[in-house]
């Protein structure tokens, strides 16, 4: 299944630099990891905000939920779920 999410990221002021940093850093690797994967297929910054658009293309809702909750700035973020289907005019067909 084919999810579009946008995530926007509010660290706290409280955070040390060194902690923003530590975390920054983890949050790459693991959004790599699950780009690597297949799970994550498309990641785009929007320009001038701490935010992105994502597509990801995991099995359920659970799924997803899952896997969000392990990027380690997940706490501070804000996310929005588009569930996508299939456009029957689309010139492509969906893997899945």
């Amino acid at each position: 299944m084919l999810y579009l999410v946008k995530m926007d990221v509010d660290i706290p002021s409280h955070l040390s630099a060194a902690d923003v940093e530590t975390a920054k850093a983890t949050e790459k690797a693991r959004a790599q990891e699950l780009q690597c994967d297949g799970r994550w297929v498309h990641l785009w910054r929007v320009v001038g905000r701490y935010s992105n658009y994502s597509v990801f293309d995991v099995d359920s809702n659970d799924d997803l939920h899952d896997i969000l909750q392990t990027l380690p700035l997940y706490p501070y973020m804000q996310i929005e779920v588009t569930p996508l289907a299939q456009h029957p005019s689309a010139l492509t067909v969906s893997s899945k």
